[in-house]
């Protein structure tokens, strides 16, 4: 999954990108039903004709933005890339992203275009940016879509991202932002909460437990880069992490055996208690959550102004790098 790209506003970009491996299944427990994945696919499909509807927008060849260097590919017509001193990863201008829905925080907040918190979700930075995150996309989310269907994913998925992008306008001010990747994350989140409110029913439970942790600390790691949005990434991930324990419980092995017998004599409710605990502290976690930034950044608040140190969960500064707020 690539990181969520920050782009200035001036055009000049530096973006870092990365990939998820997915960890493998080590449930013994079969799903009562297995869903047929098309939602997913959907969402890939969206995203590529988003970036091809921004390619044609941007139209390289026919405007001259200042940058050095000629159009990438100009054989493609409109549909060619900006230079690559612009941007490296073979897309659209920070003009054309913004024009079609890139997340800014000054147009959330003093223009309120508050459907910028969505449709940045939708916008990639380039070619590398788009296929990092859709390879991502296809191994992790088909695999969910399967077991728990496309209603309970699909709102994972969007709930999530809306989550990010709350999170990153909150903290940058400076930058534009674009990418799925906290929605992706928010998916990454949801598995981690599915495999704790699930634990009775998996097999290598602890080995599922280590990779997926790993693999969820390294890719957080690397969004402390430079210009790589670490911010929608987290606030992707805690969304998810809340909406799997309140979407993605299995019933106890006990209610599945006795799914025949009449309701008035079943001995096993369908959930167990720390369950019904977990679902209950994730919703009231995730709404009051999810409604206290809405109102700091319709506010105006910054982040910083109630987390000092919050730069470095971003940026970390060293002898390669200097770091600031965007």
């Amino acid at each position: 999954m690539s990181g969520r790209d920050l782009e200035r506003d001036g055009g000049n970009k530096n973006n870092n990108n990365h990939a998820y491996a997915v960890p493998p299944t080590s449930s013994g427990y079969d799903p009562e039903t297995s869903w047929t994945s098309w939602l997913v696919p959907m969402f890939v499909v969206a995203n590529l004709v988003v970036f091809v509807v921004a390619m044609y927008i941007n139209n390289c060849p026919s405007k001259n933005l200042g940058f050095d260097g000629a159009c990438v590919l100009k054989f493609l017509g409109r549909f060619s890339f900006q230079p690559l001193k612009e941007n490296p990863l073979l897309g659209p201008s920070s003009e054309t992203l913004t024009k079609m829905g890139a997340l800014k925080w000054d147009a959330v907040v003093n223009h309120h275009q508050g459907w910028r918190l969505v449709s940045c979700i939708w916008l990639h930075a380039g070619i590398i940016h788009l296929a990092a995150n859709m390879i991502s996309l296809v191994f992790i989310g088909i695999r969910l879509e399967q077991q728990f269907g496309f209603v309970r994913i699909g709102i994972v998925y969007l709930v999530s991202g809306f989550g990010g992008s709350i999170l990153s306008a909150l903290f940058i001010r400076k930058s534009i932002s674009v990418g799925a990747s906290g929605a992706l994350f928010g998916l990454l989140g949801a598995m981690l909460s599915e495999l704790i409110t699930n634990w009775s029913i998996y097999t290598n439970k602890v080995a599922a437990l280590m990779t997926l942790l790993f693999i969820i600390v390294i890719n957080l790691v690397i969004g402390m880069l430079p210009h790589v949005d670490n911010f929608a990434h987290i606030g992707g991930f805690l969304t998810g992490f809340l909406l799997g324990f309140i979407f993605l419980p299995r019933p106890q092995f006990g209610w599945l055996a006795q799914r025949h017998v009449p309701a008035g004599v079943r001995l096993k409710s369908k959930y167990k208690v720390y369950q019904y605990v977990l679902w209950v502290v994730s919703l009231v976690l995730l709404i009051a959550g999810l409604c206290i930034g809405l109102v700091m950044l319709l506010r105006g608040e910054s982040g910083y102004d109630h987390c000092h140190w919050c730069h470095y969960l971003t940026c970390v500064p060293t002898s390669k790098w200097k770091c600031d707020d965007s």
